[in-house]
């Protein structure tokens, strides 16, 4: 073959593969186009647990987070992965810490206004309210802040799948918990051998418990977390012969000694045999993954001693 006869083949091959390529575009049969690289998690800090456990639960591992020593205490899970950084107490922020890790987004809550100008000049802040004097139910307000950090990081799908999630759960509680007729409940975290916090609305505990279907068996208000401080002599206040007293790990290790000795303690209707408990703990100032902790472990634990 000619080098003529040769050139000319090729460039219609060439034109005959343009032409069809051209006519197999508008149904999308064009070369596939190589696949994008899908964009790097953004760097979160969080100030806050329940921000940090809602963030992981959207699949994103904070960057750093506050009072890191004490989250196997308070929140448990899910687990912290290594590498997180600890950013000090929430009202002691290492600042210099923030400053290094750069992060591409700082969450917050109200409780920490006072901080908010000087985190502005270290990254985008997001302030969401979940407590605070405004009052309004808490447990509503956490799958709203949800939401909105969902939104913000670019999870509304994770963020929805997960409340998804998490209302099934609780459809499922309340029928286990129908199912055994669960008495009421009052819900407690010791101070010391004299004093307690009484769980009450509007907090997450009392809006959890409205939500699976058990009945709060303390009558007083709470403040916006949900708490009130009381004496040990108060609970004489609960009237309700079927009420269970359930207290939250951790519990200072000597109040049960001291209680097991206390006339007063052993004269209460409430903390007599059957009716006084103690369980796992589960973040009490928290959102939807915290609330979904208790609920599991006060369903299974009604369960279990009914």
């Amino acid at each position: 073959m000619s080098a003529k006869s040769e050139n000319m083949r090729v460039k219609g091959l060439s034109r005959r593969s343009l032409l069809s390529a051209a006519a197999l575009a508008p149904f999308g049969l064009a070369a596939p186009a190589r696949a994008a690289s899908p964009a790097p998690l953004p760097k979160v800090a969080s100030l806050d647990y329940g921000l940090a456990s809602t963030l992981m639960n959207l699949g994103i591992t904070p960057t750093a987070i506050v009072s890191l020593a004490d989250w196997d205490k308070w929140v448990i899970e899910p687990e912290i992965p290594a590498g997180v950084a600890d950013l000090g107490n929430g009202w002691e922020i290492n600042f210099e810490v923030l400053a290094m890790l750069k992060p591409d987004l700082i969450l917050t809550t109200p409780y920490l206004d006072a901080l908010k100008p000087r985190l502005e000049t270290m990254g985008k802040v997001l302030r969401l309210e979940i407590y605070d004097a405004s009052g309004g139910a808490v447990l509503s307000k956490a799958y709203a802040a949800t939401r909105a950090l969902a939104q913000a990081v670019d999870r509304v799908a994770e963020g929805d799948a997960f409340l998804a999630r998490a209302d099934i759960f609780f459809d499922d509680c309340r029928k286990r918990l129908a199912l055994i007729g669960a008495p009421p409940v009052v819900l407690m975290g010791f101070l010391d051998a004299r004093h307690a916090r009484v769980y009450a609305t509007p907090g997450l505990y009392d809006n959890v418990l409205s939500r699976i279907g058990v009945k709060n068996a303390w009558k007083g208000q709470g403040n916006y977390w949900g708490f009130e401080t009381i004496g040990i002599e108060d609970l004489a206040r609960v009237t309700d012969p079927r009420a269970r007293l359930i207290a939250f790990e951790p519990v200072p290790g000597d109040v049960l000694p001291k209680l097991a000795e206390s006339p007063l303690w052993k004269a209460l209707p409430i903390s007599q045999p059957g009716r006084f408990s103690v369980i796992p703990g589960a973040l009490m100032f928290g959102m939807v993954n915290d609330a979904m902790r208790f609920a599991r472990l006060l369903t299974e634990h009604l369960e279990n001693t009914a």
